[in-house]
């Protein structure tokens, strides 16, 4: 444990101070060798004294200005190798030669002369094992050193048991070194833990330039989001970047290791705690029964899967026109199968249908072979330029798409169908909210008509944006701060409600279980965010600076680009103001109007003759007749 700890001292040492010492340790192998030679020699230690006293006095003569003229003590030990070792050798060798020609040719007495053979040698494996031994043990300590000051220094923020996990895990790594500890807790303040100081979160600004910073750990799995909120906050005026680790939950397989880490997701920016979720009502139309799930392969529709399948349904059926995105759907699915069946769980099985839902045909077969308790309809083209562009496409299979398939659902007596609206369907801006907000009309007309909505419970789910779903800001403003930027925005002052995958699924879940018919249900998405303080909030977590007109010097431009066709500032939840609470703190309904069947069913036939037309300004307005508050861009 000595010698580790004499790496830096040494190499530390000036370049003088190093030539002497090496000089002394060959003065002593030069002692050394003569002893030892003696021994050899007689078979027993001598005295050092008389002599053999003048042996050594002849070696320390010869040795010592040869190895200065062989530039011996000019090397730098930690770079030795098979060429300095070569010098060693010649050194010695001159060195041999001119002793043994003293001892051995001219001889002195009392002094064997085989002593001026073998001493040349023993000095020769001294010195040149020493030189090895100080290339082995300096040059690997100082390659080491470099290593780990070329990874990145990072401070763990939270030193309770599982940042102390976190600091144990990372001690040997190459991928980042730890430096010390940030917590609250003032009674630690200036404490060490591990050999590692703990620091007031205040000094962290003063912390990363003493300490060079790159990174801050974020060990704290138990906090709530306000908190973490309120901490990323302070972190990112230290132009540090950010990492975290998952919620306790994750962590509950046991030890905490450095693949846990993860980039800090932008849901840590939320603010707010998702709420557990009623597992009475996550359970209650799923479990045992066959449920179908339509946009299986998309953001919503997969972790509605996911979701699905842990409640342990008899049946889950699987509806996607893309056949790479229901592929991948379907294979993970399976592996989870695997995994429960490993575990003697509960093992649903999995049917994946590829086709579109405006296949009545196809639909139909499915829901008679399969007969679904509950459909999730989650099928819709939702990306607002695209659909701009092929309105007819989008209108045809987001509208009548729905119709189709909700009317097959009634014919086949399915007793519950719910829809996946959006945010953009109330006073739509756009052919994709308009397409959608006449979904939910189409909808509300079927359940109030006894012929269909007597069959099946008809209701509908509206929220907003989910974090990292296809088509998101939060994965381009991402990818965009990896390639260096720019990072490109719309508009300064739009704003949009944000809400986590697995949260918008469960809830979507739960209010298909409160559905009576008809219902319009709008989730609690909390505060809407404002997208240019993403993009900063982004920029900042991942350690650079905004460049702009008062930081000319920063790393990522935000560049704005100019609203796209379709597109609005702000998104609304509700089209009136009169929503009604339900048992679920983050569900409400809202009551708004909409068209009879038979004024729905004509609408849409005259609506279709536009389309067939391929008329944009037709359909648009026509769209507008029939959707409240729609006003195209």
């Amino acid at each position: 444990m000595l010698l580790p700890k004499l790496v830096m001292p040494v190499l530390g040492m000036p370049r003088i101070a190093k030539r002497f010492l090496v000089l002394a340790v060959d003065a002593s192998f030069c002692v050394l060798s003569v002893w030892v030679a003696y021994y050899l020699r007689l078979g027993q230690w001598v005295a050092l004294a008389g002599e053999p006293m003048l042996a050594v006095f002849a070696s320390l003569a010869f040795a010592l200005p040869v190895f200065i003229a062989f530039g011996l003590y000019r090397a730098i030990f930690r770079y030795s190798g098979w060429p300095a070792l070569m010098t060693v050798a010649k050194a010695c060798a001159v060195y041999g030669l001119i002793f043994a020609a003293l001892i051995t040719t001219v001889g002195f007495s009392g002094i064997p002369r085989t002593i001026g053979i073998i001493q040349p040698i023993l000095l020769l494996l001294l010195v040149g094992a020493s030189r090895a031994f100080a290339s082995y043990w300096l040059g690997s300590s100082y390659r080491e050193q470099l290593k780990l000051g070329a990874v990145p220094r990072v401070l763990i923020y939270g030193a309770g048991s599982t940042g102390r996990q976190l600091a144990a895990a990372l001690r040997n790594s190459h991928q980042m070194r730890v430096v010390g500890f940030l917590d609250d807790d003032s009674l630690l303040w200036g404490q060490s833990l591990n050999n590692l100081t703990i620091y007031k979160p205040s000094e962290l600004p003063h912390l990363v330039a003493s300490l060079a910073i790159s990174d801050v750990l974020l060990a704290l799995p138990s906090i709530n989001r306000g908190r973490r909120n309120a901490i990323l906050t302070t972190i990112t005026k230290s132009k540090v970047a950010v990492r975290t680790l998952p919620s306790l939950t994750d962590l509950a397989k046991g030890k905490v290791t450095a693949s846990d880490l993860r980039e800090l997701d932008i849901e840590d920016l939320l603010g707010r705690d998702p709420v557990s979720p009623n597992w009475q009502l996550m359970k209650e139309n799923i479990e045992g029964r066959v449920v179908l799930v339509t946009g299986a392969g998309g953001s919503i529709g997969s972790e509605l899967c996911r979701q699905i399948l842990a409640q342990s349904p008899k049946i889950l059926i699987l509806v996607d026109q893309s056949e790479y995105a229901l592929y991948t759907i379907d294979q993970e699915l399976q592996k989870r199968n695997t995994d429960l069946a490993e575990q003697k769980m509960i093992v649903s099985q999995i049917i994946p249908i590829l086709g579109s839902v405006r296949n009545t045909e196809m639909m139909g077969e499915a829901f008679s072979q399969y007969a679904p308790h509950i459909v999730f309809h989650a099928a819709a083209y939702k990306h607002v330029p695209l659909v701009e562009m092929n309105f007819a496409e989008g209108i045809l299979n987001n509208t009548y798409g729905t119709f189709s398939l909700a009317k097959v659902a009634a014919k086949m007596q399915v007793p519950r169908f719910i829809l996946i609206s959006t945010d953009k369907a109330v006073r739509p801006t756009n052919v994709m909210g308009a397409s959608k907000r006449l979904a939910e009309m189409v909808l509300q007309a079927l359940a109030a008509n006894s012929e269909f909505g007597d069959k099946t419970t008809f209701s509908m789910v509206r929220f907003g944006n989910v974090l990292d779903s296809s088509g998101s800001v939060v994965p381009l403003f991402r990818r965009q701060i990896a390639e260096g930027g720019p990072v490109t925005l719309t508009h300064p002052e739009v704003t949009r409600y944000f809400m986590t995958i697995p949260e918008a699924a469960q809830l979507v879940i739960q209010a298909g279980s409160m559905a009576n018919g008809g219902d319009v249900f709008v989730l609690d998405m909390g505060e809407p965010v404002k997208i240019a303080q993403l993009a900063r909030h982004m920029i900042e977590l991942s350690g650079l600076e905004v460049r702009d007109l008062q930081n000319p010097e920063g790393d990522i431009e935000i560049e704005i680009t100019g609203l796209r066709p379709g597109e609005k500032l702000y998104e609304e939840l509700l089209i009136g103001d009169n929503p009604e609470l339900t048992s679920h703190p983050r569900i409400m309904k809202a009551h708004e109007e909409f068209l009879p069947l038979a004024e729905i069913d004509k609408a849409l036939e005259e609506l279709a003759i536009h389309l067939t037309k391929n008329s944009s300004e037709d359909a648009k307005q026509y769209l507008k007749r029939l959707v409240s508050g729609y006003q195209s861009r």
